[in-house]
């Protein structure tokens, strides 16, 4: 499987010519989800879910399909029938030749005064975890984590922690369109050293072999 990080929480993967995207959202690439196959949407943030990048992909391609919480699908199912489908904790699917796994409830907390809304993760192949705006613990292995690195409802020590409890072989950064250059090798250090897991950041347009 080929993995290629796009801005901010964007991922796309590759697997026997078919493409899979997920979280293509205001902080990422306009085309971030042209190509794609099966879109996946963990949560109505807009740095997750941004309704024009999602028109895109599923109007350059009658074909994809799009997997999402009940709150993004019902902006879209009208649009595009049949193509648009609500999943939540529990679920599994196919989605262009992926297996999905669907992990997790809650958007993390931001603050407690902010209402927490829904959020979901995508195990995908049973080895690469996409966990969205929060710190679920999938209920199976994960080879690949892709992790929110940082977040206005997360501190490092969390982050850390969070590649403990889920066990990785690797970790891979995600959610960091709002770290700085200059934090970076801090955030790398601290991580890598610290979370038992290989870690490593890709720049947007970068991709590796899983």
């Amino acid at each position: 499987m080929k993995l290629t990080k796009k801005s901010h929480a964007c991922i796309r993967l590759e697997k026997d010519g078919r493409t899979l995207v997920i979280d293509p959202g205001g902080f990422s690439e306009e085309d971030a989800a042209v190509g794609a196959d099966a879109i996946l949407v963990t949560h109505e943030h807009p740095d997750h879910f941004d309704e024009l990048r999602l028109r895109a992909g599923l109007e350059a391609n009658p074909a994809a399909g799009l997997w999402t919480l009940r709150s993004v699908a019902d902006r879209l199912s009208a649009a595009f029938p049949g193509r648009v489908h609500t999943v939540g904790h529990g679920d599994t699917f196919s989605a262009a030749g992926f297996d999905v796994q669907v992990h997790g409830e809650l958007h993390a907390v931001i603050h407690p005064d902010i209402p927490r809304i829904t959020n979901v993760g995508y195990l995908v192949d049973g080895s690469v975890f996409h966990p969205g705006d929060a710190l679920t613990v999938p209920e199976h292995p994960v080879e690949t984590l892709m992790l929110p690195v940082m977040a206005p409802w997360s501190k490092i020590s969390e982050v850390i922690d969070y590649v403990r409890e889920v066990k990785p072989r690797r970790a891979i950064d995600i959610h960091d369109a709002l770290l700085t250059d200059l934090a970076r090798p801090i955030y790398d250090r601290q991580i890598g050293g610290l979370g038992g897991a290989g870690h490593s950041r890709l720049t947007p347009g970068d991709s590796t072999e899983l």
